[in-house]
């Protein structure tokens, strides 16, 4: 696909203002720099959204449809994209992603660490998060994003509760960093887009985690909102040891998940979503942990950013509602959040 016909689809109007928001707010592209667009068939009107903002930029640009290039689902990231990256500033992923296809985005996103590039992960991107999620006030998101990190950043234990019955303990790890992806993308960290959260790897995870919200990766599309049926997850010594749901099938899928590699189980995320624009959880994992509240992943710790020195294969967040949040540190006991609603002024 060429920029040009990139340009000449026609998209929904109410995409603008999410697009605007990408380009010049959260990654502030320079009409100097040099950008890679990649998407898919599915997601190509949002990308042309997208695209018509970065010719108003006046920036360079190239664009790539992954099934011009490669079979689906991807084994590998396609060559092409991957050498045009090598000569970009920034990047921007906006794709469906099929099963078994983490690989070749950990094939992406290895390029955009070595090359310390701004990157916009706008995975299972949809028209309803261009209308909702990416219309959010990313800097009075950034505002609270930074209050809630300086405050974690503290913190050698947070405790969380909800009224469906998560109740769990996380001991803090000094030597792992704590980030906040807010939606303002630097080259610290790349960021998933609608932005909105402060995550680290945890020490170490006890208690349980019930998910009333969604799972990611695939999951969350076939399994959607797990309001009726949640999944039960106990964790012991950062691990799974038992999760439970009425939905055998989400139930089975998730621990076959979890037991891929063998940290596929352990968690390696820890995470406060800051999203003020995320007013429900919709079933759409990229949004919805972003939705205030705390999230967690089992799998890829992101060492290469947190600090944790182990790996995985896999990575799969999941989503509760309605938190309790109290951060402990040497100075006392703090609340941050009272049934899902920030207790710290944005």
């Amino acid at each position: 696909m060429t920029t040009n016909e990139l340009l000449r689809i026609d998209y929904p109007a109410e995409f603008a203002d999410g697009a605007r928001s990408a380009v010049t707010t959260c990654l502030r592209i320079d009409p100097a720099e040099k950008v890679t667009l990649i998407t898919d068939q599915a997601t190509e009107e949002i990308a042309a959204s997208i695209a018509e903002q970065l010719a108003e930029r006046g920036c360079k640009w190239n664009a790539f449809r992954l099934e011009d290039l490669a079979p689906r689902p991807l084994v590998d990231m396609p060559q092409a994209v991957l050498e045009d990256m090598e000569s970009s500033q920034v990047s921007i992923f906006a794709v469906q992603v099929q099963q078994n296809e983490l690989r070749s985005r950990m094939q992406m996103t290895d390029v955009v660490n070595r090359r310390r590039m701004r990157h916009a992960h706008m995975v299972n991107i949809t028209p309803e998060i261009m209308c909702q999620g990416m219309r959010a006030d990313f800097d009075r998101v950034d505002r609270l994003s930074q209050q809630v990190l300086e405050r974690v950043r503290k913190a050698t234990r947070i405790r969380a509760t909800t009224a469906a019955g998560t109740d769990i303990t996380a001991e803090m790890n000094p030597g792992y960093k704590w980030f906040k992806t807010s939606g303002i993308i630097s080259p610290e960290k790349w960021g998933n887009l609608p932005g909105g959260e402060c995550f680290t790897s945890p020490g170490e995870v006890n208690g349980t985690f019930v998910v009333d919200g969604v799972v990611g990766d695939w999951l969350c599309a076939r399994y959607g909102l797990l309001h009726a049926a949640p999944l039960t997850i106990e964790i012991e010594g950062n691990r799974i040891v038992s999760c439970s749901s009425e939905n055998k099938a989400l139930e089975q899928d998730f621990w076959a998940y979890t037991h891929t590699d063998e940290n596929s189980d352990r968690v390696g995320e820890f995470a406060i979503g800051t999203n003020l624009g995320v007013e429900r959880v919709i079933g759409n994992i990229l949004q919805d942990e972003k939705f205030p509240g705390i999230h967690i992943a089992f799998g890829n710790p992101y060492g290469e950013h947190t600090g944790a020195p182990w790996r995985s294969s896999t990575h799969i967040d999941v989503v509760g509602l309605g938190f309790n949040i109290w951060l402990e540190s040497e100075a006392g006991e703090e609340q941050i959040m009272r049934d899902g609603r920030f207790l710290i002024a944005a």
